[in-house]
């Protein structure tokens, strides 16, 4: 059967093309990609052609998504599977993109028990069997400003990663590689200085929501390894090493080529 599926994706690959155009200006104005040898380029451009086959864009109410626009979400979404592979983006299809900030309101249990229905602004969310939604607008600016430590598509696909064990809970399966004792060693104690210091009023090393649970201190992780590995590195150097071994990358290492 292996074969089949080869020639599948070849014949995806054939039919769906990027346009050279497109894909040189996102890999030369974008500094997620701008260090990515010719190779990996290639790669993820084979990547993102079959996620963006595979998955459903839906546009909420009237607004415009373009291909363009669908290409450059999936090309960020990809780069977080580029030595993974697209298995790791499988059981679900849905990507919902809003234009702005959306309203989600649900029905919560506090401590005590007691249903409270919530009404919450959100820029983007990951649900475990169904959809990422996003935000059209946010992501753009951070894209186009290229803000350190910020990236919708990273934070919400990275959630998307933790969720194959069954729960976004900050521990996705790991490689068999790997030290699971490690990882919780790296991410605890990590986690738990960001608490201290965003609860003690001290200046964070990286954005505060991570610090909320261990499931967002992943997602913002994920931001930070690929927009500015450096600073990961820095402060939380373990994290770092962990991340690389997770996602087979090291973005640190790119920069100083």
């Amino acid at each position: 059967m292996s074969w089949i599926k080869h020639w599948q994706v070849r014949r995806v690959l054939k039919r769906e093309p990027i346009g050279h155009e497109f894909w040189h200006n996102l890999m030369a104005k974008d500094p997620l990609f701008a260090d990515l040898s010719s190779v990996q380029k290639a790669h993820l451009r084979e990547l993102t052609t079959l996620f963006k086959y595979q998955k459903n864009f839906r546009a909420s109410d009237d607004f415009n998504l373009t291909q363009s626009m669908a290409l450059t979400i999936s090309a960020h979404a990809c780069l977080l599977i580029l030595e993974l592979g697209l298995d790791y983006y499988q059981g679900w299809r849905d990507i919902i993109v809003y234009p702005t900030a959306f309203v989600v309101e649900r029905d919560e249990t506090d401590e005590l028990g007691v249903v409270v229905h919530q009404a919450q602004v959100l820029g983007g969310e990951a649900w475990l069997t169904g959809p990422v939604v996003l935000e059209w607008q946010s992501f753009k600016a951070e894209s186009d400003e290229f803000t350190p430590g910020r990236n919708l598509v990273l934070h919400e696909f990275a959630h998307k990663l933790d969720m194959l064990n069954g729960a976004a809970n900050g521990m996705p399966s790991l490689h068999k590689t790997m030290n699971r004792e490690h990882w919780t060693q790296a991410f605890s104690k990590a986690f738990e200085q960001l608490q201290h210091q965003v609860e003690h009023g001290h200046h964070p090393a990286i954005n505060p929501y991570a610090a909320t649970d261990p499931a967002e201190f992943f997602a913002v992780s994920t931001e930070y390894f690929f927009t500015a590995p450096h600073l990961l590195n820095h402060h939380f150097p373990a994290v770092y090493e962990q991340l690389c071994l997770f996602y087979r990358q090291d973005p640190n290492a790119r920069l100083s080529i």
